[in-house]
């Protein structure tokens, strides 16, 4: 069994997957999290959780068949650093298995949030990867950091075995310069690599592929819509299996509006808070990316409860809501516009899968470019990927649960095969 691990590393946690990489299934996952907590509060320590994916039937002593059940162990210890925490991992692996001794991975895939106009493709990360990596943190300083200590835990616990970069700006790196250029000094944009590079890559690959192969269409023929709106959000037109154009810019913050990020903003309302409200540059950040949003509208970012809080009519919700739908309506008339009409539209993550409401009303003005909701089907809950437009609709709508660990995998595996 040839088996891919599958690393996403945060500044306080990381998650993983196993992966049998001849089936694509799911061998084993886990979290770890609260690294770096080093308070006597057993409650307040490093945490892991570590579970082993059933799957099918098993027999039991009477000789009847009975679903199996994944099986999830929890630890609880002090964990200094990453390292510590991929040691945790691999306990966690040889008490509960599968073993990673008798059939270590032919491949670990990493997660790296930014990779700048310097990686467009799946990387196999030597020293002067992780170099540029790290000098690439000054555009993501929140994930790459993270990213690479994942990663140099990762190559101690694992060092004879290869390990692949995948970077979620890399799907951008096709947008044509009209796209990515923003109109600033250009020596001084040049200077400071300010240009946009989109995020949720790794995502818009995966959901629009697999849109195709569902369709059974060539990618190549096909212009797509694709929404992944989870507490992050993002849009991407896709024509022909290319990002033409992206909501997110220069840093994910930028295009639709989030959880806690404002999304779209007059550049001038941050010099007029600077100079009126006296917010420092740090202060700034933290309102843009922490304070603003569906929080910033309605003190909370859960699409959930902005859903209760419309359903109770509360005035602030309410605002929240339209506000939010508003700005999905305006890239997607924007995005048919770039793409000259849509053969498929597709919504995918957390909100895009799971909210029928968001599906309707950001749809709900397209019957003009042909964009049919079928009720029934939008509201039926259930998983997989489903067409959820009328049979009648010119374009196709589509839910496409994402999988970027699955797409991490794969891109791994193609660079460890050669």
């Amino acid at each position: 069994m040839s088996r891919i691990l599958v690393v996403n590393s945060g500044s306080s946690s990381f998650k993983y997957q196993l992966l049998d990489a001849e089936s694509e299934r799911v061998l084993a996952s886990g979290l770890v999290e609260r690294i770096g907590e080093t308070s006597a509060d057993p409650e307040a320590t490093g945490v892991a959780t570590h579970t082993v994916t059933a799957a099918g039937l098993g027999v039991a002593a009477d000789g009847a068949a009975h679903t199996v059940a994944d099986v999830t162990s929890e630890i609880r210890r002090v964990i200094p650093d990453h390292t510590a925490g991929f040691q945790v991992m691999l306990d966690a692996f040889a008490a509960h298995g599968p073993s990673l001794e008798d059939d270590p991975p032919v491949a670990v895939g990493h997660r790296v949030v930014h990779g700048g106009a310097r990686f467009f493709a799946p990387t196999l990360i030597t020293s002067l990867v992780e170099i540029n990596i790290d000098e690439l943190s000054v555009l993501a300083p929140l994930h790459n950091p993270a990213n690479l200590a994942g990663i140099r835990a990762a190559k101690t616990a694992f060092p004879d075995v290869p390990h692949v970069a995948v970077f979620d700006t890399a799907f951008h790196q096709t947008l044509a310069p009209a796209a990515y250029t923003y109109a600033i000094d250009a020596e001084l944009a040049e200077a400071h690599r300010i240009r946009r590079y989109g995020f949720h890559g790794t995502s818009h690959k995966f959901v629009s592929e697999a849109a195709a192969a569902f369709l059974g269409r060539p990618l190549a023929e096909l212009r797509q819509i694709v929404f992944h709106l989870g507490n992050g959000a993002s849009v991407t037109a896709v024509a022909g299996g290319r990002s033409v154009e992206t909501s997110m810019g220069l840093t994910p913050l930028e295009g639709l509006v989030m959880g806690t990020r404002s999304g779209d903003l007059d550049p001038a309302v941050l010099l007029h808070l600077a100079r009126r409200a006296d917010l420092s540059i740090a202060e700034l950040d933290d309102l843009l990316n922490k304070r603003s949003g569906l929080k910033g509208l309605a003190g909370v970012g859960d699409m959930r409860d902005i859903r209760a809080g419309v359903a109770a009519g509360d005035a602030a919700a309410t605002l929240a809501w339209d506000v939010y739908i508003h700005r999905l309506r305006a890239y997607a008339g924007a995005y048919l516009a770039q793409l000259g009409g849509a053969d498929v539209v597709v919504f995918t993550a957390g909100v895009g899968e799971n909210v029928p409401e968001v599906r309707a009303e950001a749809l709900a003005t397209l019957g003009f470019a042909g964009v049919e909701i079928d009720p029934e089907r939008n509201a039926a809950r259930r998983r997989g990927i489903r067409v959820i437009s009328t049979d009648a609709s010119p374009v196709t709508v589509l839910v496409v649960p994402t999988n970027e660990e699955l797409e991490i995998a794969r891109q791994a595996l193609q660079v460890a095969r050669g």
